[in-house]
């Protein structure tokens, strides 16, 4: 009876479980305009839209942008709430009492409060060139920051480095697509909109693409000069090679020892070696 009673326990609340709301996806802003795609194909989906600004310890909701059932929002407004007009945007799905996770938008032009990207690939690495020509360096010095993510393409960028300036990661794997975003940072907090990723295939050293060359000539030198031999050999020498596989005659120890021929072997004499009785003398009678 517990046996059943503790079954029903773990497979009614997996039974009743949902599976969860996918969030937005590809919000951007654009002058202004903030804009994003449904991830599924769920029907009376709502999204509303929050803002943080530098120094604010939470979110708060876009007044004309909650629970909406379209996929863009006017955030123009915000500018003049952050400093320096920076501020950070997400979105939020909602639907039959189901709220998805929030996805932060990423900044498509480059502003003020978005840094640009630019970045060297080399064979193992990739570096990001960062600039100090900025308002917020201008006013924070050394504690404004850019913080560079980055990762692998298709996968999400969490791997980060904070840096004043430029910075290189190494350890890339080569011929893969890696993709960066940046973002301020002042003292503890990230600041404005990250820029929207973008990717660098890590090219391939010369040693490597050396190396894919030879290998494949190498490989069939091998086999065209190996090839004739073996041919020769099977047609010509096919007697000799069978000699060489066929087992060998074992003979018994025991008849290659020396003390068996001793002992068990009758001599065999020659004639010349037997005995004659001498007849000295023949009578009649």
């Amino acid at each position: 009876m517990l046996l059943i009673v503790f079954c029903v326990h773990l497979i009614v609340p997996v039974l009743s479980e949902t599976p969860p709301l996918p969030p937005p996806q590809n919000v951007s802003t654009n002058n202004g305009l903030l804009t994003w795609t449904p991830a599924g194909e769920e029907r009376d989906v709502t999204y509303t839209v929050q803002y943080k600004c530098i120094g604010d310890n939470s979110w708060s909701n876009v007044p004309a942008c909650v629970r909406i059932p379209s996929t863009t929002c006017n955030v123009t407004f915000t500018k003049a709430k952050g400093d320096h007009g920076c501020v950070r945007l997400r979105v939020r799905a909602e639907s039959r009492g189901l709220k998805s996770s929030l996805e932060e938008a990423c900044s498509q032009p480059v502003d003020s409060c978005s840094p640009d990207v630019k970045m060297t690939a080399q064979p193992g690495s990739l570096t990001v060139h960062l600039g100090r020509n900025h308002d917020l360096a201008k006013e924070y010095a050394d504690h404004a920051k850019h913080r560079v993510f980055y990762g692998k393409e298709g996968e999400p960028l969490t791997a980060y480095k904070d840096s004043l300036s430029s910075v290189t990661i190494y350890g890339l794997q080569e011929g893969q697509r890696y993709c960066v975003k940046l973002q301020y940072k002042v003292i503890d907090s990230l600041v404005g909109l990250p820029s929207c990723p973008k990717c660098e295939l890590i090219p391939e050293s010369k040693k490597s693409n050396q190396a894919h060359i030879i290998v494949p000539v190498v490989i069939v030198l091998v086999l065209v000069i190996l090839t004739p031999a073996v041919a020769y050999v099977l047609i010509y020498h096919c007697k000799d090679f069978k000699k060489l596989l066929r087992p060998a005659e074992n003979i018994p120890l025991f008849l290659t020892d020396s003390w068996f021929y001793t002992h068990h072997l009758v001599p065999i004499s020659s004639p010349s070696e037997e005995n004659w009785d001498v007849i000295s003398r023949i009578t009649t009678e």
